[in-house]
């Protein structure tokens, strides 16, 4: 099992260590409900140095970028990034993750952790083009400052300022003492603040820094456990179970990081363009429960005649709406908002309903 640069740090604040993606990773601290709240209510730290780090380099980066990428990397200027996925030639997707414009022939591809060798093999394989290809994930640590008082502790830190770097846009600067920090004003909480991605010698200094400043706001550090909490509240998708290789972005209600413009000729455009066009039997959708409940990943959805028309793929009890919350393939004729459908919990049918997500 691989540890990052801060694992030093979760073992001495007493963390609950898990294997995960080949890592050693925290999956809570405090508890799970107190630490999805202060990153609510104030801020949070996560260690989020197991995720992948590709560079596509060189006059030919844009094509494989826009090859492989189901959104618009050409509308992207230096210092800004968009959320896309790479659909897998079969309708399904490989991976989600973040492009980053860093200079004019220079792309970093930021990719899920459990996903970093077969998307590294997939964007070589698709590599015709001869794009200049660098698999940066163990060079790079990652820390992910979130919630509404993450700005207010990073300036503290830098004299970047912070308030200027507008949602899913970044500057590479010096923050903590570290030079050369992407400052990235994106995360996977909803509730604002940065991502920093620094090289690993870097690490412990900007770690104890960021703890230091934010003192008085009461900072803590983040587990997995909430990360996944907080996500869901937001509706974002979680590889492995809201999207995978058999679900394709427009079920998974991604048409909207799924480009159809003439600039470009991604892998399964005209399938994906087929299936916006004549729909879908089947969507991503958010529910709330009715009856008292969590849904859990893989739950049967089922209709008031006990006839299966789903499946939950990621469910939990809000912390916020102190709510069994969750999202499911249902299939059509269900998916509209404010249907009733029952969740099968250990053979109880239990009543929730389709809603729009946020849910918070």
């Amino acid at each position: 099992m691989k540890q990052t640069a801060f694992y030093q740090y979760h073992k001495e604040l007493g963390a609950k260590i898990v294997p995960f993606a080949g890592y050693e990773m925290p999956i809570e601290y405090s508890g799970i409900n107190n630490e999805h709240l202060t990153v609510r209510n104030g801020v949070g730290v996560f260690d989020v140095s197991h995720m992948g780090e590709f560079w596509v380099k060189g006059p030919n980066a844009i094509d494989l970028v826009q090859k492989v990428t189901s959104n618009d990397a050409k509308a992207l200027s230096i210092g800004q990034a968009q959320y896309s996925c790479f659909p897998n030639g079969k309708g399904g997707i490989v991976d989600d993750l973040l492009v980053y414009k860093y200079a004019e022939e220079k792309y970093l591809l930021v990719v899920n952790a459990s996903n970093i060798e077969k998307d590294w093999a997939w964007v070589n394989e698709q590599n015709t083009m001869g794009a200049e290809l660098e698999n940066a994930s163990d060079a790079i640590s990652q820390l992910a400052i979130q919630g509404p008082k993450a700005t207010a502790v990073l300036q503290k830190l830098t004299e970047i300022n912070l308030s200027e770097i507008e949602y899913y846009t970044f500057v590479t600067g010096a923050i903590a003492g570290a030079e050369d920090v992407i400052i990235s004003n994106t995360g996977y909480t909803g509730s604002g603040g940065f991502e920093l991605y620094m090289y690993n010698k870097d690490a412990a200094k900007v770690w104890k820094a960021i703890f230091e400043a934010g003192i008085e706001e009461e900072i803590l550090p983040i587990g997995l456990a909430a990360r996944d909490t907080l996500r869901l509240e937001k509706g974002f998708c979680l590889y492995g179970n809201d999207i995978e290789d058999t679900t394709s972005p427009i079920e998974a209600g991604l048409g909207w990081i799924t480009k159809f413009n003439d600039q470009n000729s991604f892998i399964d455009k005209d399938y994906l363009l087929k299936q916006k066009e004549e729909g879908v039997t089947k969507r991503l959708r958010g529910f709330v429960m009715i009856d008292r409940g969590i849904p859990r990943k893989d739950y049967e959805i089922v209709n008031d005649s006990d006839e299966v028309i789903g499946r939950v793929t990621s469910g939990t009890m809000s912390p916020m709406l102190k709510q069994g919350i969750g999202m499911g393939y249902i299939n059509k004729g269900y998916t509209k908002f404010e249907t009733e459908v029952y969740i099968k919990v250990r053979n109880r049918k239990l009543k929730a309903k389709v809603v729009k997500i946020p849910f918070v």
